[in-house]
């Protein structure tokens, strides 16, 4: 009896859905679905990559020369300081991680008896590697509108490098744990470069995991239709009454008797 019973159920499951399906509120069509397209690989026949590319320094990290920091706090430390001392352990590097523009390097000596001309940014402090502690994060102003960007962390009681980028930037902005620079293309009219920097705990440093070309973002448009108010014509000018003066309020006059 229990096949019986199992094809009976069935055969009136199947019946109730079928009346379902042609009632009001039933399920409907919505046409032909488009089929799923997987990648495709082109030339299958090319053999894998034997030799690294160029190397663009991504990965290069540096211990900060003369560097204590107390508690693994980055901020008992000053900025200018670090980046002075990365300055004298490179005093002829003008490019790559290390470098900078010679007259920066002079403006970042001279921070203390010029502080107006100091190239050194505000710096900022934000835990970006996921270890309960705030990294310090630095930007100098270069020559030609540019901006080194450059993260250190606290470690074995001194400071490492873990980003350096130079870049003309538009903005610098703080995402979670991601440092996202945008700067300005020179190629492309329009346009602009993004790139999230993001910890990678293998390679110990800030990598720029995504690199975009997105175009420049404009400020939003007033609604359409909306026109702006236009501002009242200037009127003869008054000399305020003893009721429009501004200072302590008085009681009111009492009216005159009749």
């Amino acid at each position: 009896m229990r096949p019986l019973t199992v094809g009976l159920a069935a055969t009136l499951a199947l019946g109730a859905l079928l009346t379902g399906c042609n009632g009001e509120g039933g399920l409907r069509s919505d046409g032909p679905v488009e089929t799923a397209v997987g990648p495709v690989r082109l030339w299958p026949e090319l053999p894998p990559a034997s030799d690294p590319p160029v190397d663009y320094g991504e990965t290069d990290t540096a211990r900060v020369p003369g560097i204590t920091v107390r508690g693994a706090d980055v901020r008992t430390v000053d900025a200018v300081a670090v980046v002075r001392a990365e300055v004298a352990a490179h005093p002829d590097t003008y490019s790559g991680a290390d470098g900078v523009y010679e007259e920066t390097a002079r403006a970042i000596l001279a921070c203390d008896t010029a502080p107006a001309a100091c190239p050194v940014l505000s710096p900022y402090y934000r835990d970006l590697t996921g270890n309960g502690r705030d990294e310090l994060i630095v930007g100098i102003r270069m020559p030609e509108q540019q901006v080194a960007v450059r993260v250190y962390l606290a470690e074995r009681g001194g400071l490492t490098r873990v980003m350096s980028t130079v870049e003309q930037v538009i903005s610098v902005e703080l995402a979670g744990r991601d440092l996202i620079v945008r700067a300005a293309s020179a190629g492309i009219p329009g346009y602009e470069y993004r790139t999230a920097w993001s910890w990678d705990e293998r390679q110990h440093s800030m990598l720029p995991a995504r690199d975009e070309i997105v175009p420049v973002r404009t400020p939003s448009a007033a609604p359409r239709g909306a026109s702006p108010r236009p501002e009242p014509a200037p009127g003869p000018e008054q000399t305020p009454g003893p009721e429009q003066t501004s200072g302590p309020e008085q009681a009111p006059r009492p009216e005159p008797a009749p």
